[in-house]
């Protein structure tokens, strides 16, 4: 399993914003977490990248524990936040280059991984371009091909189709499953049911912290009864009230 969370707290002073949360994500599937504003997705997404330390339970990514062992952790992720800023002044290839120096890759090799990455979305020429330039979608597409720089095995996605057009999301969504059927694991977390909907392979309703189901759309449908051609979106009120 590449991903495994156990009992994971997570607290703002003294209010849990996720509370006792355990699943695992394995090799070749997509789990996208979903959830009203508030519920602790990001959260959740934050603590397991190490950028927030949890106050309690345990995250093992690759076999590495986040907190004991945290460099071997982070070199098996790739990390794409919900909003694409970088310093000023800096270039798409220099971002690209300066992520995968933070991940010890060479100069050759990342020159390699650059010539690669950029046709996905059809950058060649824009990478020269400053990033605090870029338009919302082009910065977003940029992201995307950061966290796949150093071919992880663990991406982990918050909102990843903001800001792209309907094409750009086509692309993303196909990669993104493209990296699952090449043996990556993918946590997921959007407002777009469509996208979970349509390349998730489970899926994790969070309410106030608290993981309140996980499973298939066809297990989530018999858990509640619902008819077998029940859209996420109809899933989705029927376990979060909303």
């Amino acid at each position: 399993m590449l991903l495994r969370v156990n009992e994971l707290t997570k607290k703002f002073g003294e209010v849990p914003a996720v509370n006792g949360v355990s699943f695992g994500v394995e090799a070749g599937e997509i789990f996208a977490l979903i959830g009203p504003n508030g519920s602790g997705k990001t959260t959740m997404v934050k603590t397991i990248a190490g950028l927030l330390r949890q106050n309690a339970g345990s995250i093992l990514v690759n076999g590495h524990d986040t907190l004991n062992d945290p460099l071997n952790a982070k070199q098996s992720v790739g990390y794409i936040p919900d909003d694409p800023t970088i310093w000023s002044g800096m270039t798409g290839e220099e971002f690209l280059h300066f992520v995968g120096t933070l991940y010890g890759m060479g100069e050759q090799v990342r020159m390699r991984r650059i010539r690669e990455v950029l046709p996905l979305f059809s950058l060649e020429g824009l990478e020269k371009g400053l990033f605090e330039d870029y338009s919302r979608g082009n910065k977003q597409k940029f992201s995307i091909l950061a966290g796949l720089m150093h071919e992880p095995k663990l991406l982990l996605i918050d909102e990843p189709i903001v800001g792209l057009d309907p094409a750009s999301t086509e692309i993303a969504k196909r990669a993104f499953v493209r990296f699952a059927e090449g043996g990556g694991a993918i946590m997921l977390v959007t407002h777009t049911l469509s996208v979970a909907e349509e390349i998730a392979s489970r899926i994790g309703v969070l309410r106030e912290g608290v993981l309140v189901a996980t499973g298939s759309l066809a297990e989530l449908r018999a858990r509640k009864n619902l008819p077998a051609d029940s859209s996420l979106h109809e899933i989705y009120k029927h376990y979060t009230g909303t």
